[in-house]
């Protein structure tokens, strides 16, 4: 599992965050825990499959190009594993 995270120039107010979470929905249907903020320019979501990031990298550019959204950076951070309930006294 995968954390993916971007920053996108061209997000100005909620709606801008509304297509950029379609957009994200469109090419990886699989996708969880979508995020975009406006404010800061940034949007993640979380792929249960493993795909090479210049992949991923490829179909948002290709998917946010027309809308009039500038992908310009795309990063993939690992998720941390549950623990559990009562994991947070283990290690």
């Amino acid at each position: 599992m995968k954390k993916v995270e971007m920053t996108i120039d061209g997000m100005m107010c909620g709606m801008c965050e509304a297509h950029i979470k379609d957009a994200i929905r469109k090419k990886f249907p699989e996708a969880k825990k979508m995020t975009a903020n406006h404010t800061t320019g940034e949007a993640s979501f979380i792929l249960e499959q493993d795909m090479p990031l210049a992949m991923v990298k490829h179909d948002l550019k290709a998917e946010l190009d027309p809308m009039g959204y500038k992908l310009l950076d795309v990063q993939e951070v690992d998720t941390p594993k549950k623990k559990g309930l009562f994991g947070f006294g283990k290690k």
